[in-house]
């Protein structure tokens, strides 16, 4: 016999590789942190929906990109309306900008389910 016959060979079998436990594990993380944070539980809701908007606002945002993408609309425009597209992005931040002047100067109302955090 030679020394290679007389060699076990051990298969492991492994299972596909799942994300569950590192989603249980973030999920259960949260959710320790939320009960130990130092914040009120109004102030934590505040402060969870408002990162939630973001996120959203964020997420429609790329997803609107790469439908424009995949559907072919994304090109470069023409030298002649680059100049009126940079005048209609201005004016459009310009607007955007006085809305948010608008909202800022407004009164806050008593509500407080409000989400919106106090100007200093």
């Amino acid at each position: 016999m030679s020394r290679d016959d007389d060699r076990e060979v051990v298969y492991v079998e492994r299972e596909g590789g799942s994300l569950k436990p590192i989603l249980f594990g973030a999920l259960f993380g949260m959710a320790v942190g939320l009960l130990f944070a130092p914040q009120t539980g109004a102030e934590t809701r505040r402060a969870l929906k408002r990162r939630l908007r973001k996120a959203r606002a964020l997420a429609e945002e790329k997803v609107g990109e790469l439908s424009e993408r995949i559907s072919g609309e994304w090109r470069d425009p023409e030298p002649s309306s680059r100049a009126e597209t940079r005048d209609e992005i201005r004016s459009d931040l310009g607007q955007r900008l006085a809305e948010a002047r608008k909202r800022r100067r407004k009164p806050a109302p008593d509500d407080e389910d409000e989400d919106e955090e106090p100007v200093a």
